[in-house]
């Protein structure tokens, strides 16, 4: 267990962009693209308000895997929907997925914060980890399965979009600590760069999908802030997995809002 003590930053410190090759680093530790790329999580974290579009990058990977198995292979949409989501997780080197569970398990403890942080940062899983995993995960794939194989390449392409707008609207509105990678992340938002990338998304949103792509990127943009919320409640400050659940939560929230739009507009 890590036994490091918590210390509170007292405020946010918003750093200036340094080199281009952040850029680069970001795709690199957001997948398992082989770039060798040698730059400093500072330099990455700069540019936190550019990652959604790195989660177009990886939208396109992931919405392709959905188009070749349901309109070229022609599998059945259940198993479709398995690949397209165990893609989506490998792809990104499991990352967001290790922060979703190690949340869960903090969420499962009682006690202070500091408790419930240091159970977070454990190595093992428990119960909490594996039980929200599996409610995010068949919401998740649920929802890739009820998508039409028409829309399936756009759909996915906007839903990796829209868990990066969570996971910026969740480390833009949380306290970061000290230490960890996680600061980085949320010392480099504020709101007007949220508004700018909610206005650079919400525009490829509208023109891959129309309205179905606003609701999705703002569904998911809700979804980080109430997982923002959450933390502050349990944990008192945010953290890097707390950064990784967001974007699995904000993935599965996009789905739900645009096949609800999808169903109805």
């Amino acid at each position: 267990m890590n036994d490091e003590k918590i210390v509170p930053t007292d405020s946010k410190k918003h750093p200036s962009p340094k080199n281009i090759g952040g850029i680069a680093g970001l795709i690199s530790f957001s997948t398992i693209l082989p770039i060798n790329i040698h730059t400093s999580i500072e330099e990455m974290a700069v540019f936190t308000w550019f990652w959604p579009i790195i989660g177009g990058l990886i939208g396109i990977f992931v919405g392709t895997v959905g188009f070749i198995t349901l309109n070229i292979l022609h599998l059945p949409s259940l198993v479709s929907a398995a690949l397209v989501y165990s893609f989506a997780i490998w792809f990104t080197g499991f990352h967001h997925l290790d922060g979703l569970m190690d949340m869960g398990d903090g969420l499962m403890v009682h006690g202070d914060y500091q408790k419930k942080i240091d159970v977070m940062r454990d190595m093992m899983v428990g119960t909490g980890g594996i039980s929200l995993f599996f409610i995010i995960a068949i919401i998740t794939f649920s929802s890739i399965n009820a998508i039409p194989a028409v829309l399936i390449f756009w759909v996915l392409l906007i839903s990796e979009i829209a868990a990066k707008m969570s996971l910026l609207s969740c480390a833009t509105f949380s306290t970061p600590l000290s230490n960890g990678t996680g600061k980085h992340f949320i010392n480099a938002m504020n709101i007007p760069l949220l508004i700018v990338s909610l206005i650079i998304t919400g525009i490829i949103g509208f023109f891959v999908l129309n309205l179905t792509g606003v609701f999705g990127i703002i569904g998911a943009l809700f979804g980080g802030y109430l997982v923002a919320k959450l933390a502050k409640k349990h944990f008192k400050y945010a953290t890097g997995d707390i950064l990784g659940a967001s974007n699995e939560i904000g993935r599965a929230v996009a789905l739900i809002v645009m096949i609800i739009s999808l169903t109805y507009l």
